[in-house]
């Protein structure tokens, strides 16, 4: 991929990111809901409840954090547990990295606050499409952002209508809406080896790694097939 226009990042594209994303994130309310309720639960109190879900913005993390929370929070194993599960957001920065690097620092940091699995991947395929946008990744992040934000103060005040979302199947919809985006992708021999490389390593993590490994792994095995076809084929 070469590209020496900078990708656009105007209000309209933006706003138009923001209702592409809005119906997806109505199910990410739902987590919202039961994170709400689990941290009341916990004895964390309404204001570090909220500031936690506007500030940290990653639910499986912030559960996680819960799991760990007490009289005396264990920073160490904190620190390290949130960095496990996060560290697939570094993988994500760099595939856009190549459209991002076109756009002045200050957007480009600004736009990666609301990152996350939906709006990068709706941004990644617009971009890889050759809709030369970041609409989808601001705009879509922003509606994920105030769900979630939503959700949460929701299942503070209702979250027992929601305990569990999974008893509903809201667990599935991220995974349907990121299989549909890669389907949607360019479909060649060379992403369908690093698809299947990445499947089966993300796999093996799962069974013989620590946890939250395997999508840093799964990632590294697909990204390094690819670099490795690529190569060869130059």
């Amino acid at each position: 991929m070469s590209t020496t226009v900078a990708p656009a990042l105007s209000f309209v594209e933006c706003r138009r990111g923001f209702w592409r994303l809005l119906p997806l994130s109505l199910f990410v309310a739902a987590f919202g809901a039961a994170f709400g309720l689990a941290a009341v639960q916990t004895g964390l109190q309404p204001v570090e409840i909220v500031l936690m879900s506007a500030t940290v913005f990653a639910g499986t993390a912030q559960f996680a954090a819960l799991d760990l929370w007490g009289a005396q929070v264990p920073l160490v194993p904190l620190l390290v547990t949130t960095l496990a599960i996060n560290a697939r957001m570094l993988l994500m920065g760099a595939t856009l990295y190549p459209w991002l690097a076109l756009v002045p620092p200050r957007r480009r940091y600004a736009s990666l606050i609301t990152l996350s699995d939906a709006n990068w991947a709706m941004a990644l395929n617009d971009l890889q499409s050759g809709r030369n946008t970041l609409g989808a990744l601001v705009g879509g992040g922003l509606a994920i952002w105030l769900t979630w934000l939503a959700g949460t103060l929701a299942g503070m005040v209702f979250g027992g209508l929601i305990a569990d979302p999974r008893a509903f199947g809201v667990d599935m919809v991220l995974g349907c809406f990121m299989l549909s985006m890669a389907l949607a992708g360019r479909r060649t021999l060379r992403t369908v080896a690093a698809w299947i490389a990445g499947g089966l390593a993300a796999w093996a993590a799962l069974h013989w790694l620590p946890a939250n490994t395997h999508v840093v792994a799964g990632g590294l095995a697909g990204g390094l097939v690819g670099a490795l076809w690529l190569e060869r084929g130059q």
